[in-house]
């Protein structure tokens, strides 16, 4: 079992690995933004998840966590340690400490895709920044 810095919940643990393994390559604000993404679905309390860990876990829905993503091994075996700045990023993303840049986007793609997703045919991005798009009238 991991030990876990002193007062880390599993939300937080959940929110800073999976911001590392989907923005890790962008700035603060980037890495924001994605944590305001899984907070806005978590907020929203639907099919997304009724928790940050859910949310994060949620099959399919953070390409870091697919069982095929290499990216998925990196995360299980980052120590707490080495995820500090991405946990208190992630405890002020969850307490309100920082304004929601995307708007209340709940889905994200990055801009290096060949093609975007099939949920983003057709709609605006509402929040542009680093490498992702961000949307909020997804159905």
């Amino acid at each position: 079992k991991k030990k876990k810095i002193e007062g880390v919940s599993e939300n937080i643990e959940y929110m800073a690995r999976t911001i590392w393994g989907e923005a890790r390559g962008e700035d603060e604000q980037g890495k924001i933004a994605v944590g305001h993404v899984i907070k806005n679905r978590r907020d929203k309390q639907t099919w997304m998840g009724k928790i940050i860990k859910d949310v994060c876990l949620k099959k399919w829905q953070f390409s870091c966590w697919n069982e095929n993503d290499p990216n998925r091994n990196k995360i299980l075996a980052l120590k707490l340690n080495d995820l500090e700045d991405y946990l208190e990023l992630s405890a002020k993303v969850i307490s309100g400490m920082y304004d929601d840049p995307t708007k209340g986007s709940t889905h994200y793609y990055a801009k290096s895709m060949k093609s975007p997703p099939k949920w983003a045919e057709g709609k605006e991005p509402v929040y542009d920044h680093g490498g992702h798009l961000f949307f909020n009238d997804v159905k």
